[in-house]
């Protein structure tokens, strides 16, 4: 490779160890003879560095590739070669574009902690959904790690998109995989793109096989797109896909419903381990993340960071505050932000359901037979099994017969007959006693007939509600009866209710959702399991939710409740539950743990704002396992819920202190220096742009993407009405144009449905109003709509329209070139970027300067351009210049700016440093007793050297020259002598 520095004896070749090579985004090189843009570099192991690009030279124009500094000679221009130009476009146009362009191209240097776009997208402005971000920015990590715990209902995939976008700008999100449970990758799809403009292509079971049938054989098909998303289920597969997990390295890694990870062996565990050291952001997300046993939360912490707690059996809540965020619905900063935002949930409702004549001999028999309380023993050989029994009838005699049909099975092939012989006769019994039964014999199902009417659901009514059920079988059963007693008929009698569970596969699950979601579709009722339990988004149309049968666990309550109760939701989420009654004498009833249960669940999230912690379980299998041995051995629930902690042993207490710790500081407001930058914008400032109110942050020439994008169709398309048949409605904001060839490739990213049922390779709608995207978002849930994608996408900074017309404008000049522009400066002043890069190739600091041939050096750009008066408004006078004495002054201040650059370097890496020193101090103190551990300690301290500035000399580049104008005042042009470098 040839990477060219600034002063001769650096320059030739280079070392081509990986990471030494600097190739900036937006930088051109050279690379088989063709032009090309850099758009992002990363050091690999075994090749040198990996540099994406696009062609800029008239053969390549427009294609992508990735070129490899061990197989490729790849010249980084030399800026002491850079030509001078004149601009001939009205109002210097074209270099305005040029320079805004390499603004938006560069990538926010590590040192930069604030945000940078939390205000340029379709959602709330909510400082609470911007703390995960600033939490990852904020250098309490060697990298963007941290554990999202808020509980349901928050916003956690909102929390997720900002993240992601934050780390986009910073170069570190080229390359993202997001891993969530089936049924949710739709939807997690569907808001990173509406909301974000991220585009992410599913790779479902079916997505795959599409993939690898397209690529040659044995190629990795995670190679194929930059940004994926991946069901945990299908991922999983550790056989077929770790070969491939194993040789790909990820820039952002997001685990959905994390804390299904945590169990040591499983195949999800596995590809945790497979994936977290493969990556440089790892954000997981869980409403649950704590399963109550210390030392798997430890590993679950350790995912992030392998140093973070030294003693996994043994640690606070401070060792991890770094990595883990939670709040509640009850904290302060959500309550007040949330004012007038998120209706406030009702109470649960216990609908008692006395039971018929049928169903009381069925109680009759369980309270003689397998659940006596006179002390007389079951006749099951199996404690638990008669509370199996209790629960399935619970729920239904369809779920009953399947269970009493099961049981019958399993007994009937052992070997034992005289030791099976009573069970299976009171089996047969409970057979014959459900073998008749009907919905007419069920009062559940007559109150839930009883209780939708009351709601309105029904044929001519848009009321839709959700029924769980924990049995299949019942789901079944009441798909087959319920829409006829609602009087639902023929043809609609099937379009009118849905069934989930997870017998389903993922493009099912994920069709019902949808469905669900679609207010122009004709379901009203979705019969579900606790498949829908976690992650499911079920509130867009719907704010009804029916227990069938109630889990018996507080944990597993909360989590369907949570479907409805979310940020989001318009109306008061309300909820009932079936309740079965008996009159039998000790008969165990719904009245004796599920009624408790939902008191139970109520009273915890009104005041502790989530019921996760009560039992001190955390799980929702460990809660019941926990309830129904405590029945047995006669505890009501009460003294079951309560009695674990008042009864817990030295080492639970500890536990229990360390969870205290864990959700205690759920209400507190963020450190004052974590606040994003979006509160400390000046937008009198050139470089702010209104859109976003971060103009500390983001460097900006136009005062909006809207302004910027407008004048870049006007300079690449000057003829747009015509070549790209481009229609502009001006009061509303709507931009309608037939996408060109080049930017239909780049829509290859986009969702596949997206593409085809919005027809967006005919044509593009899209618009920087958010009110109009906004509405076009609603409306594609609305009536009549037939698709949850919106006609009308908003443009944000980081959408694929911007990042086109973005790229166009920086080919618009030539290899080396620069141009020269008429401004108000009292002498020729070259407009000089500098950055400073770490072995990764990650930019630690970026400096934009002016620079004059006497050696005056200023810092900031963006506010010398606004001093003199670089504008739309500005006048070219097409005057020709002699470039050859500016041209000859191009080393000299080159080596001005590099000067500059070394002297305050210390300073600009001193915070770096700091953090970094941090880090390994504590590095120091984590002691492993194991090879593999002292190899991961090693492993983090070379991280952590590798994101510090590197030894080398900065990567300059002279992008622009300012002239002074013969026909202004000599008061009027501006002096770099009058506005000395702000440091």
């Amino acid at each position: 490779m040839t990477a060219v520095q600034t002063s001769p004896e650096q320059s030739g070749d280079a070392s081509d160890a990986a990471g030494q090579e600097q190739f900036p985004a937006g930088a051109q090189v050279l690379v088989r003879d063709e032009v090309w843009l850099v758009r992002n570099a990363v050091p690999t192991r075994d090749d040198g560095a990996r540099v994406e690009v696009v062609g800029v030279s008239d053969f390549v124009r427009d294609q992508e590739a990735v070129f490899f500094t061990r197989l490729d000679t790849i010249e980084l221009i030399d800026p002491r070669d850079t030509r001078l130009i004149a601009d001939d476009s009205p109002n210097y146009r074209r270099s305005r574009l040029f320079l805004e362009a390499v603004l938006r191209r560069t990538a926010l240097p590590q040192s930069e902690r604030r945000l940078a776009l939390a205000d340029s997208f379709l959602l709330d402005s909510l400082p609470y959904q911007r703390r995960p971000a600033e939490l990852a920015l904020s250098g309490a990590n060697l990298r963007p790690r941290l554990l999202i715990a808020d509980v349901v209902g928050l916003g956690k995939t909102l929390e997720i998109g900002l993240t992601l976008a934050e780390l986009i700008r910073r170069g570190r999100g080229e390359r993202i995989l997001v891993v969530t449970p089936q049924h949710v990758l739709e939807q997690f799809q569907h808001e990173l793109w509406t909301r974000f403009a991220i585009p992410l292509v599913r790779l479902d079971s079916v997505g795959i096989e599409r993939i690898q049938r397209e690529i040659p054989a044995g190629r990795n098909p995670f190679t194929f797109f930059k940004r994926v998303i991946v069901s945990i289920d299908t991922l999983k597969n550790t056989d077929q896909y770790r070969h491939h997990l194993e040789q790909i390295r990820w820039d952002a890694v997001v685990v959905d419903e994390s804390h299904n990870l945590i169990n040591r062996g499983s195949l999800r565990n596995q590809l945790a381990q497979t994936l977290a050291p493969r990556t440089d952001a790892l954000i997981l997300a869980s409403a649950t993340p704590h399963n109550g046993d210390a030392k798997s939360f430890a590993e679950l912490i350790g995912l992030l960071d392998p140093a973070a707690i030294r003693d996994p059996e043994n640690y606070r809540a401070e060792d991890i505050e770094h990595l883990f965020i939670r709040r509640t619905k009850i904290s302060t900063e959500v309550r007040e932000q949330m004012k007038g935002q998120w209706a406030d949930r009702g109470p649960s409702e216990a609908v008692h359901c006395p039971a018929t004549p049928a169903e009381e001999k069925i109680f009759e028999e369980l309270a003689a037979v397998w659940l006596p309380d006179d002390g007389r023993p079951s006749v099951s050989s199996v404690p638990l099994f008669p509370y199996t029994l209790l629960k399935s009838f619970l729920s239904s005699h369809a779920a009953l017969k399947a269970t009493v049909s099961a049981r019958v099975k399993t007994l009937e092939k052992k070997d034992d007959a005289q030791g099976t012989a009573a069970e299976l006769s009171a089996l047969r019994r409970l057979k014959e006693l459900t073998s008749e039964l009907t919905e007419a014999d069920s009062a559940k199902f007559g109150a839930l007939v009883e209780q939708l009417k009351g709601i309105g659901v029904g044929p001519a009514s848009d009321t839709r509600v959700v029924v769980f059920s924990e049995r299949v079988q019942t789901l079944e059963w009441l798909a087959t009866v319920l829409p006829a007693a609602l009087g639902f008929r023929g043809r609609a009698a099937k379009e009118s209710l849905r069934v989930m569970h997870g017998g389903l596969s993922d493009e099912q699950q994920m069709q019902v959702v949808e469905e669900f979601g679609l207010a122009g579709a004709p379901v009203r009722i979705l019969l579900t399991g606790d498949v829908a339990s976690e992650g499911v988004n079920l509130h867009r149309q719907c704010h009804q939710l029916v227990h069938y049968d109630v889990p018996w666990s507080l944990i597993r309550i909360e989590q369907r409740n949570g479907r409805i109760d979310r940020y989001g939701q318009a109306h008061p989420p309300q909820f009932r539950a079936l309740i079965l009654t008996s009159e039998t004498e000790g008969a165990k009833d719904d009245t004796v743990v599920s009624e408790r249960l939902l008191e139970r669940e109520d009273q915890a999230h009104r005041s502790l704002g989530t019921a996760e912690a009560v039992t001190g379980l955390y799980r929702a299998e460990a809660e019941e396992k926990s309830l129904i041995q405590d029945l047995l051995r006669g505890r009501t629930v009460d003294e079951s819920l309560d009695g674990r902690r008042s009864g817990a042993d030295t080492d639970t207490e500890a536990m229990d202190d360390f969870l205290a710790d864990f959700f205690g500081s759920v209400g507190e407001e963020p450190e004052a220096e974590t606040g994003g930058g979006a509160e400390e914008s000046s937008p009198e400032t050139l470089g702010s742009d209104t859109s976003t109110g971060t103009g500390s942050v983001l460097p900006r020439l136009f005062d909006s993407t809207a302004h910027f994008l407008d004048e870049a169709l006007r300079e690449v398309y000057p003829d747009a009405r015509d070549r790209l048949d481009l229609d502009r409605d001006e009061q509303s904001g709507l931009l309608s144009f037939r996408p060109p060839a080049d930017l239909l490739h780049r829509l290859k990213a986009l969702p596949v449905d997206y593409l085809r049922e919005q027809r967006l390779r005919e044509r593009l709608l899209v618009t920087f109003n958010r009110r109009l995207a906004q509405h076009s978002l609603q409306r594609a849930r609305e009536a009549g709509s037939t698709s949850s994608w919106p006609e009308i996408s908003l443009l944000t900074d980081l959408h694929p329209v911007v990042e086109w017309l973005t790229d166009k404008v920086l080919v618009r000049l030539g290899r080396q070139e620069a141009p020269m522009i008429t401004a108000g400066v009292a002498e020729p002043t070259y407009l000089v970027q500098g950055v400073y890069s770490n072995t990764l190739g990650r930019p630690t600091v970026v400096k934009w300067m002016g620079v004059t041939r006497s050696g005056a050096v200023d810092d900031d750009m963006v506010s010398l351009l606004r001093r003199s008066g670089l504008g739309p408004t500005m006048a070219n006078k097409l005057r020709y210049r002699d470039p050859d004495p500016l041209v000859k002054a191009i080393p000299k201040v080159l080596e001005a700016a590099e000067t500059f650059m070394e002297r305050h370097r210390d300073a600009w890496d001193q915070p770096l440093r700091e953090t970094i020193e941090r880090h390994k101090m504590r590095l120091g103190d984590w002691e492993q007793p194991t090879l593999a551990g002292e190899r991961t300690k090693q492993r983090l301290t070379d991280l952590a050297d590798d994101l510090l500035t590197t030894g080398q000399s900065p990567m300059l580049r002279v992008l622009a020259v300012l002239l002074p104008d013969p026909d202004a005042p000599p008061a009027a042009s501006a002096s770099l002598s009058a506005a000395p470098a702000a440091l």
